[in-house]
C-alpha cells in the first residue's frame, strides 16, 4: 500500500499525482499554486508535506473532494493502489452526488435541436453570438 514506507511525509503535488487526482505532476502543482488544494484547512504550497491522517480539500473544476490521507506514495501506480491512499468523507461523496444530479437535471432541461445545423446556419449562429 505505501510505496514510500520509509518516508513519513510526501510533497502534496507528488501525492496528488500518485493518488490519480491529476494526470500529470505539473497539473497537480498548478492546482496547488492556484489555491485549489488545502491541507488541514490551510492553503498548501507544492512543497507542503502530506502525512497520514491529514485532511485534504481538493477543488477540481466544479467538483470538490474532501479526503483523509491513508497512505503515502511518491510513485504513480495502478488505480487500485491509488484508491487505497485515501478515504473520501461521506459528506464529500453526498455533495458530489448531489452536484452530479443537478448537472444531469440541467442537461435534461436544455432544449436540443432535432438536427444539426448546416453550414449556413452555423455561420448565422456564430454571427449572432459574436454580435455582428
Amino acid at each position: 500500500m505505501t510505496q514510500a514506507a520509509h518516508n513519513t511525509a510526501v510533497r502534496v503535488d507528488k501525492w496528488l499525482w500518485a493518488a490519480r487526482f491529476f494526470k500529470t505532476r505539473s497539473m497537480a502543482a498548478k492546482a496547488v499554486k492556484g489555491g485549489k488544494v488545502h491541507v488541514n484547512g490551510h492553503r498548501a504550497k507544492a512543497s507542503t508535506a502530506v502525512k497520514v491522517d491529514d485532511r485534504l480539500d481538493i477543488t477540481k473544476g466544479e467538483t470538490a473532494f474532501e479526503i483523509d490521507v491513508c497512505g503515502l506514495s511518491e510513485q504513480r501506480g495502478p488505480a487500485v493502489q491509488a484508491v487505497q491512499l485515501y478515504n473520501e468523507t461521506d459528506a464529500s461523496r453526498e455533495r458530489r452526488a448531489a452536484q452530479a444530479a443537478e448537472r444531469r437535471a440541467a442537461r435534461m432541461s436544455m432544449p436540443r435541436p432535432a438536427i444539426r445545423p448546416d453550414k449556413k446556419q452555423r455561420r448565422e449562429l456564430r454571427r449572432f453570438k459574436q454580435g455582428e
